[in-house]
């Protein structure tokens, strides 16, 4: 029998560290698959360090990074290069995760060359198509075109037959992302970064873990959330603040004008993805305006306050599991403080159930692509929380 060959084309740390498990499933399955991981390289280092985590060498690496890349640069430059890739490898699907431009590319070159797609993590929406920009126009425009969607919730798949979709090529699977974390998390942890060694294992204080990096909330609204953070830090001085600082230079350079004359505010350098999961899981609260931290968080029973408008995840909003504070200074302050100060509302919060996932959600999507492929005849059972 033949084996069909699966291109997974990824380009991001965030997309690195959702699909390495199902990379690595597909691998596991080398009798009924040929996996090829191609990388365009839209993010550099944070990329292999992700990609070195789960033990993973990409076949080929585009290597489109450059300083200041536009949106515009990086969707050309991916579909310009994959292109003759894809025309030479001659793949039976290519595999694309969330949103990036990189999602992007990889489906548009796809759908040129008439391969068929299949999209993990489709269906998530905010409905307002510049929050997150450019992320809600990238996935809506991958599940126009996509072959087989694997919708990580009942509430994605939800949106996608709003939207039109065949029903009978919508699979509920439960987000990858719980079962990266899941086999990530170690209880006991030696960090690589050394700072947090001495911070999390040796003065044992509750930590507060900070993201924040958003093209969409860059101007006022990240000057509201760094201000609403530092009235924080004076407030509970007995709580250790840990950021890992974007590497934007404009986020680094209002952060540090900002937080850096905090005691209780470490500004670090971005961590590795087991460093990161690791913090997450021993951290007293999030605060973000991330993604994927969302889900994260939520695996580890830790409260977030979400600093944006608007959620693609708003699962966890329902169960409980994050309460939205918008950019405002005051709303964040005091939403914070709240959790901070009353038990009552934090252990809920803590207490609420994860919508997002199980732990098998690479498991299912590689039985739905052998039975897509008329490999093996039965579905797995969907995720249902």
């Amino acid at each position: 029998m033949l084996r069909k060959k699966i291109l997974v084309i990824i380009g991001t740390r965030p997309e690195a560290t959702k699909m390495g498990s199902v990379i690595n499933e597909l691998k596991r399955k080398s009798d009924l698959f040929e996996t090829v991981v191609i990388v365009t390289g839209q993010h550099r280092e944070q990329l292999y360090q992700a990609l070195n985590d789960f033990n993973i060498k990409p076949n080929y690496d585009l290597k489109i990074m450059k300083t200041q890349q536009t949106v515009s640069y990086i969707t050309a430059e991916a579909i310009s290069l994959l292109n003759p890739l894809v025309d030479e490898l001659k793949p039976d699907l290519i595999l694309v995760h969330g949103d990036t431009q990189t999602t992007l590319s990889a489906s548009l070159t796809a759908y040129f060359n008439k391969v068929p797609i299949g999209h993990i993590e489709a269906g998530l929406r905010t409905y307002n198509k510049y929050s997150p920009w450019p992320e809600e126009g990238n996935r809506k425009i991958t599940d126009s075109i996509a072959d087989i969607m694997f919708a990580p919730t009942l509430n994605s798949k939800k949106n996608l037959l709003k939207e039109g979709c065949n029903p009978n090529n919508i699979f509920i699977t439960g987000q990858t992302a719980v079962d990266a974390a899941l086999n990530t998390f170690k209880p006991q942890y030696k960090f690589k970064e050394e700072r947090l060694n001495e911070i999390v294992n040796h003065k044992r204080l509750p930590i507060i873990t900070i993201t924040a990096h958003r093209r969409e909330n860059y101007g006022e609204s990240m000057t509201n959330i760094f201000k609403a953070i530092n009235r924080i830090s004076k407030q509970f001085s007995e709580h250790m603040i840990i950021y890992p600082v974007h590497l934007s230079p404009y986020i680094r350079d209002l952060a540090s004008s900002i937080l850096s004359d905090q005691n209780n505010i470490f500004l670090i350098e971005p961590l590795v993805y087991m460093d990161m999961i690791n913090l997450i899981a021993r951290s007293k609260l999030i605060m973000s305006d991330s993604g994927g931290i969302q889900e994260e968080a939520a695996v580890f029973n830790i409260p977030l306050v979400l600093m944006r408008d608007t959620t693609e995840r708003p699962e966890a909003v329902d169960a409980g599991k994050i309460v939205v504070s918008g950019t405002d200074e005051e709303r964040i302050y005091k939403i914070t403080k709240q959790l901070l100060v009353d038990k009552s509302i934090y252990n809920k919060m803590v207490n609420a159930p994860n919508p997002f996932g199980d732990g098998y959600a690479s498991q299912r999507i590689i039985q739905i692509l052998e039975h897509y492929f008329k490999l093996n005849a039965k579905l797995p059972e969907e995720f249902v929380l």
